[in-house]
């Protein structure tokens, strides 16, 4: 009996080998200013490097032709393969193409790297569920993939890269972007956490509440992030006017206060339904068995429905942690710190490399976040079992 062909791992294969066959691998820039010199993977790599990579996804399409429990295992290890490969390929194309005398060339990654990064990330997340212990040898491929990366960094192979020059230039306020990230991120989330919950245990006490409480939730959510940014500018430049202590808290209609007012407004609809909808899922006999102890109303939420219901107010946490992460991104452009600066300054001077220094670690920080907040989940769904 033969198997049906894995049509995913297939056309990512196929398709990654025709991008690799046609776009460009690289480009060399003399400088910033410079327009780049594309290179496919033939004329930057040379051929030993074209036919290892080749071959290995003509074996990845073949694999997934006729696919077994070992050819799973196959077709994870050479995903893996291609993608640790790509740092090491960079540094060769680097060492072939930029010499000691040219201190301001760059390199940049173009068309068949990024896909290549991309399409690898797919058959990771395709075939970890294919393989026995598949989380457990896609997690080691990651870990190898960032340790060969950060060895090239460190040795400075990679130096050249474009995206690594644009850091170097600004890493103090790189660094600055990334607390003044965190900081905006983190004052919403605590602050809607602590709202919603509230919020939350108040409409469930007073039915009638629930109704108008959502639909202004609702609301907030269909004003555009920008339009809500721009209406809170003049009545927060109001009162800053009028209020010395607002003055000193460097309150004005610029700058962090409307961002982590805006941030707060589109955070609170995910808490409160999820946090709603969790309470409202604890089973009646339980709660009626809590008040049979003789515990207050307050206690019964705090010591049982609470408990119970956190993997899913959690969930509302992941989304509303996500959503927060891109939103103080945009929230660059009235004044506030947040790694949308660079990406905003790279579109106006037309530098995608310092728009991926600002765009890469937003990705990151919601890609941690939705790692982070699925581990405390899935931990406090044991909990509940236990």
């Amino acid at each position: 009996m033969t198997s049906e062909p894995n049509r995913v791992v297939l056309t990512l294969a196929l398709l990654a080998l025709l991008i690799v066959c046609l776009g460009d691998f690289a480009s060399v820039q003399a400088n910033r200013i410079v327009p780049g010199q594309g290179l496919g993977l033939l004329a930057g790599l040379g051929w030993p490097w074209m036919t290892g990579i080749v071959v290995g996804l003509l074996g990845l399409a073949g694999l997934a032709l006729r696919p077994t429990g070992r050819r799973y295992g196959l077709m994870l290890g050479l995903s893996g393969a291609l993608l640790i490969q790509l740092p090491v390929a960079l540094a060769w194309f680097i060492q072939q193409h930029i010499s000691a005398e040219q201190p301001y060339a760059r390199v940049g990654l173009a068309a068949s790297c990024w896909s290549l990064l991309f399409i690898g990330a797919l058959l990771l997340v395709e075939l970890q569920q294919r393989v026995v212990a598949g989380r457990h040898w896609v997690k080691l491929i990651l870990v190898l993939l960032f340790g060969v990366s950060w060895l090239l960094i460190g040795t400075g192979a990679l130096a050249p890269l474009a995206l690594l020059r644009e850091y170097s230039s600004r890493s103090s306020t790189f660094w600055q972007l990334l607390y003044g990230h965190l900081s905006l991120v983190g004052g919403a989330l605590l602050a809607s956490l602590l709202i919603g919950l509230l919020v939350a245990w108040l409409i469930l006490r007073v039915q009638p509440l629930q109704r108008p409480v959502f639909a202004l939730l609702n609301f907030f959510q269909t004003i555009p992030s920008l339009a809500l940014f721009g209406l809170l500018i003049a009545p927060l430049s109001y009162l800053s006017a009028h209020s010395p202590l607002l003055q000193q808290l460097n309150v004005r209609g610029i700058g962090w206060a409307p961002a982590l007012l805006a941030l707060i407004a589109y955070s609170l609809l995910p808490v409160v339904r999820n946090t709603c909808v969790a309470l409202q899922g604890v089973a009646a006999d339980v709660i009626e068995s809590a008040r049979g102890m003789g515990m207050s109303g307050w206690q019964v939420f705090t010591q049982v429905q609470l408990p119970l219901a956190l993997p899913v107010i959690i969930e509302g946490v992941r989304i509303t942690t996500i959503q927060a992460i891109g939103l103080t991104a945009v929230a660059a452009l009235i004044g506030a710190s947040g790694f949308g600066s660079f990406i905003f300054q790279g579109l106006g001077q037309g530098a995608m490399d310092l728009v991926l220094l600002g765009a890469l670690p937003t990705i990151v920080l919601a890609l941690l976040a939705d790692a982070l907040f699925s581990s405390l989940a899935s931990w406090a769904r044991a909990g509940v079992q236990r």
